[in-house]
């Protein structure tokens, strides 16, 4: 089934709810735990494959040998930052320079914010303005988009 979708912030997407979300795998990378615990709670009950991890080195080496569909990832984060995290997996030609990558951000990190996108990050969701439901329409907006930056 095909619907219309607005998110807070005013984007209006199409969701097709008959996708096999089972089979899409999200990688959550992020080192507060209580952020962390909603959004894999929240991801896994919306049907999705969710894999943790609570730094970026862990997270690098998750995507690596994980191969997620999307990933959420902090910027400011211990051993190896968010945007160290995404330049290094651009770097790998194969997979890791197509997958889709959305940002989570405190405020004040414009210019990081501004560098992720220039890495390929297709969006970016700051921490303290975001509700559970509309991260979760981003999810979808941007699995179903095929990726691409609109």
């Amino acid at each position: 089934m095909i619907s219309l979708t607005q998110a807070s912030d005013g984007i209006i997407f199409i969701v097709n709810s008959m996708t096999e979300k089972s089979t899409q795998k999200i990688l959550i990378v992020e080192d507060d735990p209580s952020i962390l615990n909603v959004l894999a709670n929240r991801l896994r009950r919306e049907g999705y494959t969710v894999h943790e991890a609570v730094d970026g080195r862990a997270g690098l080496d998750s995507a690596i040998s994980t191969k997620p569909d999307l990933i959420l990832l902090d910027i400011m984060m211990p051993r190896m930052d968010g945007l160290s995290v995404l330049k290094r997996l651009r770097d790998h030609k194969e997979w890791g320079s197509k997958v889709r990558v959305i940002l989570l951000t405190n405020l004040g990190q414009e210019e990081d914010v501004e560098r992720g996108k220039q890495l390929g990050a297709l969006d970016y969701l700051v921490k303290s303005e975001w509700d559970i439901s509309d991260v979760v329409k981003r999810i979808k907006l941007r699995l179903h988009s095929g990726g691409h930056k609109e």
